[in-house]
């Protein structure tokens, strides 16, 4: 049951619905999509240790050997909030839902409510955690920005996660086909009409570029016909160089 950890430690959340929120993040190795705009270095095995922050706010790293138990990892979540009030654990990656049974195990000894960030395919896996998880922030990953389209993935997890708080992101470039955008607010409409919809312009990386303020207020626009919460939200935390 024991986990390679990357990282845990204490900032505002600086994407999506909880933008702007105290959260402890705890960030897991792997991911099955390789994505062209992701800047995580989540690759298995590469971690020996977990590097925590010593006190919320303090930016005091310190490493602990991997693998990690459960159990430790909630003592170190404990360490990185320090006393601070937190609104949520964000567990994250890479792909948090690659370790389905660590996050199963991990719950009932953490005393915050547990968030996924998500890219939304492993339906199968969110299956055996989703009781354990407040909420979800689900990315649609478009074909453009992936080895290969996911879309059917993507009904399949939304139509589980939707249970739940949880919120939709689209990473949206400059390069980012009209049609492609079209098919994922469709999907959000179709399958989960409710919830929150947030187009993130990416930030510049892996040969993408930020899409212009036209195409924005288009996909908006295009997606507001359709949904009553749409929202456009960059990266937050980049902009203001935080972890």
């Amino acid at each position: 049951m024991n986990e390679n950890i990357i990282e845990i430690f204490s900032t505002v959340q600086g994407e999506g619905k909880y933008v702007g929120c105290r959260q402890v993040f705890l960030r897991l190795e792997g991911c099955n999509l390789h994505c062209s705009y992701c800047d995580t270095d989540s690759a298995v095995g590469m971690h020996p240790d977990c590097v925590v922050e010593e006190g919320a706010g303090t930016y005091h790293l310190v490493p602990y050997p991997n693998p990690i138990s459960p159990q430790r990892a909630a003592e170190l979540v404990e360490i990185a909030a320090a006393g601070v009030p937190h609104q949520a654990l964000s567990i994250t990656g890479g792909e948090p839902l690659l370790h389905a049974a660590f996050i199963r195990a991990l719950a009932p000894h953490v005393q915050l409510p547990i968030y996924l960030e998500t890219n939304g395919t492993l339906h199968e896996e969110l299956k055996k955690c989703i009781d354990c998880v407040a909420g979800i922030s689900m990315d649609i990953k478009l074909p453009s920005a992936t080895t290969h389209p996911v879309w059917d993935a993507h009904v399949r997890f939304l139509e589980i996660a939707k249970t739940k708080d949880t919120w939709v992101k689209i990473v949206v470039a400059a390069e980012s086909p009209d049609s492609e955008v079209d098919t994922a607010i469709r999907l959000v409409a179709d399958t989960a009409p409710e919830s929150m919809l947030i187009l993130q312009p990416v930030t510049p990386y892996g040969g993408c570029t930020k899409p212009s303020p036209e195409q924005l207020l288009a996909w908006q626009e295009n997606a507001l016909r359709r949904l009553a919460h749409v929202r456009v939200i960059p990266q937050t935390h980049r902009m203001m160089d935080m972890l």
